[in-house]
């Protein structure tokens, strides 16, 4: 795996990819498995869909998105999330062609699962996904569900047992919005030993160093900016310049 990472974030909800604003309000983009795809092409080095609406509802995973996914023949590593109920869903997912998965009701519902996850597919396929906000100069994670801000306290007693390879912070409440990652919810996480991913609100290169610069950063998630824009991702790794990243993919280099 990369020492450092530039993620595509595919965000969908009712079956299409949707901008989300602060959790509560959503732009419609058009098919998901087109943003991928287009993901794929450009040059990401993961991509990560996550279907926002499958756990609240009880639907399970979006088994007809993966196989439509599958049918793409991506070479990219595809991270889902998103209805991940059990172990039996998790193990389906990887089956259905995902590369990891990321799970965040689970952490509240049944933590014990994800050491049944981490058995069957190995502790490196698990993501942490932990939408997080500042309440009253206070980090809090954030239960979408309930909308209850929990201390980060309780999401220590599951990420201190080493369930999963990679913590995502998500900045619920900044996200959708360009160069509004509050990185004072890194700096409040305790030392768990684990990997950072960050998503929500990260549109500028000047944002990407910063974050990138954090020795805990792994990878830094972008979501609808990488969408408007088809040479984003090429801009993006040619101004940051890091040997870590890999390498932009052109036109020129798209199979024929």
């Amino acid at each position: 795996m990369l020492k450092k990472r530039l993620i595509g974030v595919v965000t969908v909800k009712d079956g299409w990819a949707v901008q989300s604003f602060g959790y509560h309000r959503y732009l419609p983009l058009g098919k998901p498995q087109w943003l991928v795809e287009n993901l794929d092409r450009w040059g990401a080095d993961e991509i990560l869909v996550q279907c926002i609406d499958r756990s609240q509802s009880k639907s399970g995973p979006d088994f007809d998105l993966l196989e439509t996914l599958a049918g793409l023949g991506l070479g990219t590593p595809l991270i889902y999330s998103g209805g991940i109920a059990s172990a039996e869903d998790g193990v389906k997912v990887v089956q259905a062609g995902a590369d990891r998965i990321a799970v965040d009701s689970l952490l509240h519902d049944a933590p014990e699962v994800l050491s049944e996850l981490g058995s069957k597919l190995g502790v490196q396929a698990l993501v942490a996904a932990v939408p997080m906000r500042m309440r009253k100069k206070t980090p809090c994670w954030y239960e979408y569900r309930t909308r209850r801000d929990l201390p980060l306290s309780a999401l220590g007693k599951v990420l201190g047992h080493g369930l999963a390879s990679e913590l995502l912070v998500i900045d619920c409440q900044n996200e959708g919005n360009a160069f509004a990652f509050d990185a004072r919810l890194l700096d409040a996480l305790p030392d768990w030993n684990m990997p950072l991913l960050v998503f929500g609100g990260i549109s500028d290169v000047a944002q990407m160093q910063d974050l990138l610069a954090r020795p805990c950063v792994a990878a830094v998630g972008v979501g609808n900016f990488l969408s408007y824009r088809e040479l984003a991702i090429q801009q993006f790794k040619k101004t940051l310049a890091s040997s870590a990243l890999r390498p932009a993919l052109y036109a020129a280099d798209f199979p024929h």
